[in-house]
C-alpha cells in the first residue's frame, strides 16, 4: 500500500510544480506562447513525468535503506545517530558567531554557503567517530555482555526472530529446539498462526480439534517458559491464506520461518526467505552409516521380499535385513550393503553378520 502512496504523491507534486513554475519560464519564451494555458498544462505534464521518475528513485532507496536497516545492530543505530546530532550541534555552534558577523553584499553568498559546508563536514565526522567509537561507549554501560562485545566488533551476527509456523506448533518439537538453546533470538507467533489454531480447537473433527488444542497449549507453555522472549505479533496482513501472510511477515521482519511444512519451505526459498525445515534439520542430524559398517539391530517385522527382516535405528531410519525374517524379535549384528534417499526420508539396507547366520542355522539343526 505504501508503494503506490508514495509514486502518486511524487506525481501530484510533480504535477503541480509543473503547473505553478510555469510562471517562473523566461519572459520571452511565455510571449511566444500563444496559448499560455497549453504550456501550463505541458509544463505540468513534463513535471508529473520527471516526478513519476523521482518517486521510483525514491522507493529504490526507501528499499535499499530498509534492508540496511535490519542487517544493523540497534547499538550501531543508536550510536550513528547520535554522532550525527552531535556533529551538527557543533558546526551550528561554531558557525553562530559567523553567521553574526557583518559582510559587505559581494560575499553576501559566503554565510550559506559556510553554513552547508560546516554541517555536511561536521555531520560526517560525528557520524564516522561514532560508527568507531560508539558502540565501545555503549558497552562501558554493560561491561559483563561478551555476546554484546562480538556482535559490536562483528565477530557475531545479532540473532534474527524465528517466526513460527502452525505446523511447527502442532508438531511440538519446537519446544525441544528452544530447550536444547538451539533457537536463538525472538520467537514470533503470527495472530493468523493462533487463529488457525483457535479454529482448529473448534472444528467437529476429533482429529482437528486434538491438533489444535495441542498447539494452544504448547503456546501456553513457551509463554510461561520463554515470557518476553515469545512475542505475539497483531499486525493483519492481506492475504489468502495463513501460508502467504507468514511469508509477508518473514519478508517484512527479516526474519527466519520455522515450519515443517515443505511445501512453505519451498515457496519461502524462491521468495530469497531465510527459511528453516524442521524435517531438513531432522533428516540432517540423523547419523551417516557407510557401506560395511556393522550396527546392532532388533528385528521387529517382516519386509517385503521373502525371508527379508525389518529393523530401525534410534532416530527412525528403516533398516531392511537379508534374511532375517527367522530372527524377528531378536537384536542381531549387521553389516550396512547401502543406503537409499528418498523423499520421505532414509532407508539403510544389510545383511546378518555371518557369525549370527552361522548360529541360527546349528540352533535349526
Amino acid at each position: 500500500m505504501a508503494n503506490p502512496l508514495i509514486l502518486l504523491l511524487f506525481l501530484i507534486s510533480g504535477a503541480a510544480t509543473g503547473w505553478l513554475g510555469v510562471e517562473l519560464l523566461p519572459v520571452k519564451l511565455i510571449e511566444q506562447a500563444e496559448n499560455f494555458e497549453g504550456l501550463r498544462l505541458v509544463s505540468g505534464g513534463f513535471g508529473a513525468f520527471f516526478g513519476l521518475i523521482g518517486g521510483f528513485f525514491f522507493q529504490t532507496l526507501r528499499l535499499n535503506f530498509i534492508k540496511q536497516i535490519r542487517n544493523v545492530p540497534t547499538d550501531l543505530l543508536v550510536s550513528r545517530a547520535v554522532g550525527l546530532i552531535l556533529g551538527l550541534l557543533v558546526a551550528n555552534l561554531l558557525l553562530a558567531p559567523i553567521l553574526l558577523l557583518p559582510l559587505p553584499k559581494q560575499i553576501v553568498l559566503v554565510k550559506p554557503l559556510a553554513a552547508v559546508l560546516s554541517n555536511i563536514f561536521f555531520g560526517v565526522i560525528g557520524y564516522n567517530l561514532a560508527e568507531t567509537h560508539g558502540r565501545t561507549l555503549f558497552r562501558l554501560f554493560n561491561p559483563n555482555s561478551t555476546e554484546a562485545l562480538l556482535v559490536a566488533e562483528g565477530i557475531l551476527t545479532p540473532a534474527s526472530a524465528k517466526i513460527l509456523d502452525t505446523s511447527v506448533i502442532i508438531d511440538g518439537r519446537i519446544h525441544g529446539l528452544l530447550s536444547c538453546g538451539l533457537l536463538e533470538g525472538q520467537v514470533i507467533v503470527a495472530q493468523t498462526v493462533i487463529d488457525e489454531l483457535q479454529k482448529l480447537s473448534d472444528s467437529s473433527n476429533n482429529e482437528k480439534r486434538a491438533k489444535g488444542r495441542r498447539g494452544l497449549k504448547l503456546l501456553t507453555s513457551l509463554r510461561e517458559t520463554y515470557g518476553r522472549r515469545l512475542v505475539l505479533n497483531s499486525t493483519k496482513y492481506d492475504g489468502n491464506g495463513t501460508d502467504e501472510k507468514l511469508l509477508k511477515l518473514t519478508e517484512d521482519t527479516g526474519g527466519t520461518l520455522i515450519t515443517a511444512d515443505y511445501n512453505l519451505a519451498k515457496v519461502a526459498e524462491v521468495k530469497d526467505l531465510k527459511v528453516l525445515n524442521l524435517s531438513e534439520l531432522v533428516m540432517a542430524l540423523r547419523a551417516d552409516v557407510q557401506p560395511g559398517e556393522s550396527l546392532k539391530i532388533k528385528v521387529v517385522r517382516e519386509g517385503k521380499e521373502e525371508s527379508q527382516g525389518v529393523g530401525y535405528l534410534d532416530d527412525g531410519t528403516m533398516v531392511v535385513i537379508e534374511s532375517a525374517r527367522d530372527s524377528i524379535g531378536d537384536r542381531i549384528e549387521v553389516a550396512v550393503t547401502g543406503a537409499l534417499q528418498t523423499s520421505t526420508g532414509r532407508m539403510i539396507f544389510a545383511r546378518p553378520v555371518k557369525d549370527h547366520a552361522s548360529k541360527k542355522s546349528n540352533k535349526s539343526n
